[in-house]
């Protein structure tokens, strides 16, 4: 099968987790650095992004649910942090999004994008 022809695969509990958290870690990192929101279509079309890499897929509906629920985290992240701690929180995250840096911070927000993808039914 060629790389055309093959079809992406869907994406699994841990890869819309994973999506989740990129996706907080994104909207927090636009909102310090840029002081803008990402809205929910470019969250679906980052993670659209991100997945294609990976040969994976998830259906709109899925990725626009998984842009809305880290929509949500992100905000009320960012509303309980002073600038300063948001600011080094948003930091904290995209170093997290390598698999080999460890953070406590990056594990609790895991932890909550993983609750929050359940309780939307998204897993």
């Amino acid at each position: 099968m060629t790389e055309k022809t093959a079809s992406a695969a869907p994406a699994d509990r841990g890869t819309r987790i994973a999506l989740c958290f990129a996706l907080v870690a994104e909207r927090l990192t636009a909102y310090y650095e840029h002081g803008q929101w990402l809205n929910e279509a470019q969250g679906a079309s980052l993670a659209a992004d991100w997945l294609r890499r990976s040969q994976r897929s998830l259906p709109l509906a899925e990725r626009r649910q998984l842009s809305a629920v880290s929509d949500d985290l992100a905000r009320e992240i960012a509303g309980s942090l002073s600038r300063e701690a948001g600011l080094y929180t948003a930091h904290e995250l995209m170093e997290a999004l390598d698999p080999k840096y460890v953070s406590e911070i990056g594990e609790s927000i895991m932890r909550e994008c993983e609750g929050r993808l359940l309780a939307a039914g998204a897993l």
